[in-house]
């Protein structure tokens, strides 16, 4: 092997080590933890990209261009192939993502140059940035969008200065089969996922997920993982699980928050509108000299009622 090649296999195993080092100063995921694996990590990008890169393949490795493993609060980021790759895990659908990720590529891309003088006559390569997100909660979400930066501008463009756009893969069970095809293990962690949810149901939900475990392990599905992270595993899992709950019991009180707001707003406005147009009948009736009939209005509501609908009929 010359030179070259041991230099970048040292700079993926140094990367994958300071990753395994730093990965516990966050709240891990389930899905993290399998494709924090190299070799896991590969399989997700080739069935994604159609290629069929061989991590044991020496030659394709060296094309590797300061290849980096990092792994930011949920997201798995790594160069490839020159490639600024960002793959992001949701259970729920957040449309400030491209913001989300601007900012995160701003900061990985400061750090790529900052030994480099930006004011040369040279022009500074940088790997080309790609977003995704693998969406699985249990709202309904179409089976592929794209979420665009320029969405959030307060002032619309047609073509913007600055664009920035994520895709988003609905990776439940029945959805972008194709693709969990093409990926085994991202097609069993959906199997995994969609087992818990059953078993909650049901049981408790550490005993969901327990059970849940032992089933996969038995029909092989995640089972060489299950088996070695068991622990840590259900672990995780309890807390994602907890976590989905919480934010869509979260959303649910704030719609239900806004509706009895908006249709307390709606009564306040709808009172105001009718004692205005009151005002404006009795006005109106007095300006024409109908002082008797505005005395009877004040004293017989079926009365003042129907020349309220009599005016209000007028007026439309």
């Amino acid at each position: 092997m010359n030179e070259t090649k041991v230099n970048a296999t040292n700079k993926i195993n140094e990367s994958t080590q300071n990753q395994t080092k730093v990965q516990r100063n966050y709240k891990d995921t389930v899905f993290r933890m399998i494709f924090r694996e190299k070799d896991n990590l590969l399989s997700l990008y080739n069935a994604l990209n159609g290629t069929a890169y061989d991590e044991t393949d020496n030659l394709e490795i060296t094309t590797l261009e300061n290849a980096v493993y990092m792994n930011y609060k949920n997201d798995i980021s790594f160069v490839f192939d020159f490639e600024l790759m960002l793959y992001e895990h949701q259970s729920t659908c957040n449309p400030n993502m491209p913001l989300r990720d601007l900012l995160y590529v701003t900061r990985v891309l400061q750090d790529r140059v900052k030994d480099k003088n930006l004011y040369s006559k040279s022009l500074i390569k940088i790997p080309a940035p790609r977003f995704v997100v693998f969406y699985n909660g249990t709202d309904w979400q179409p089976e592929q969008q794209i979420l665009y930066l320029s969405d959030a501008f307060e002032k619309k463009q047609n073509e913007p200065s600055l664009e920035l756009s994520v895709i988003v893969y609905n990776i439940n069970l029945g959805h972008n089969c194709e693709l969990l095809e093409a990926c085994h293990l991202l097609k069993e962690y959906a199997q995994y996922v969609a087992l818990v949810r059953t078993y909650a149901e049901e049981l408790p939900l550490s005993e969901a997920i327990e059970k849940a475990v032992d089933d996969c392990i038995r029909n092989g599905i995640l089972s060489d993982f299950l088996a070695k992270n068991r622990a840590e595993a259900i672990a995780v899992s309890i807390f994602e699980y907890d976590e989905e709950k919480h934010m869509k019991s979260e959303r649910k009180e704030w719609r239900e928050i806004g509706y009895r707001e908006g249709h307390e707003k709606g009564i306040t406005i709808g009172r105001e509108e009718g004692l205005k147009a009151g005002f404006d009948l009795l006005k109106t009736m007095m300006d024409n000299g109908k002082t008797e009939e505005v005395k009877r209005a004040l004293s017989d509501n079926d009365y003042r009622e129907q020349l309220c609908q009599e005016y209000l009929s007028k007026t439309e």
